[in-house]
């Protein structure tokens, strides 16, 4: 599984973006879609996921009410639209598959870099 991560960009506070991550090669086989993301100088930390074939979504704490994820199979790809961003949301964003009968996330995309101005 391929995965392409794009949409990031500079924000100011309050404003909204939507990141895009298509997913290609053997997608038949995962079983969900996870963002993360790393901000400078901290560990990488689960953002939301969504699992492939019914859509369930869960939300990090820090979050929750202000990001949502969806997926769009017939273009297997999955979306985070972040809304009401604070410059603590400042971080590359990764998405990441999980296989079917795999332990975690074993294939990430390559990142893409919201900042978010105060």
């Amino acid at each position: 599984v391929q995965l392409q991560a794009s949409g990031g960009g500079l924000v100011q506070a309050g404003g909204s973006l939507r990141l895009s991550c298509a997913a290609s090669g053997r997608t038949d086989s995962v079983y969900a879609v996870g963002w993360f993301r790393q901000a400078p100088g901290k560990n990488r930390e689960f953002v939301a996921s969504i699992t492939w074939n019914n859509g369930r979504t869960y939300y990090a704490d820090s979050v929750k009410g202000r990001v949502t994820t969806s997926r769009d199979n017939a273009k297997n790809t999955v979306y985070l639209q972040m809304d009401s961003l604070k410059p603590e949301d400042t971080a590359v964003y990764y998405c990441a598959a999980h296989r079917t009968g795999a332990g975690g996330y074993g294939y990430w995309g390559q990142g893409t870099l919201v900042t978010v101005s105060s």
